[in-house]
């Protein structure tokens, strides 16, 4: 009873004067604070079009790569698009028979927000873009 007591006052006590050096009896602030309530969120995508002309929205079912692999790294398709290559081969590989892709590019939906609430308006910001 008495542990349960002094770690209940240890995250009380952390949550209202800790940092994240106290982790976890103080808060983590990438998740507890807030960004401005009024800030376009971003939705990052890979999509790609394939010989036929079609848009096609490149997935971790169909090529492999996570999101978060190609976010992380988002930097670096800036800088030689060259390297989105690599992923329309990972497509061919995931998809045999499917059209070869002709170019693949890095979008990012910028969702506009209102007080924390999406306001139904988007625009989307092409990175990136490699060309077969």
């Amino acid at each position: 009873m008495a542990a349960t007591v002094l770690v209940g006052a240890l995250l009380l006590a952390g949550s209202i004067w800790g940092d994240d050096d106290e982790f976890p009896f103080g808060p983590f602030r990438m998740y507890a604070s807030v960004p401005d309530l009024d800030a376009p969120t971003r939705d990052t995508r890979v999509e790609a079009t394939d010989s036929a002309g079609t848009t096609v929205l490149l997935t971790e079912a169909n090529t492999g790569i996570r999101r978060a692999e190609i976010e992380g790294q988002v930097n670096r398709f800036r800088e030689d698009p060259a390297l989105l290559s690599a992923v329309a081969t990972a497509y061919a590989r995931h998809n045999k028979g499917a059209a070869a892709l002709s170019q693949v590019r890095i979008v990012i939906r910028w969702h506009d927000m209102k007080g924390g609430r999406p306001t139904g308006t988007w625009h989307d910001e092409v990175v990136t873009t490699w060309t077969r």
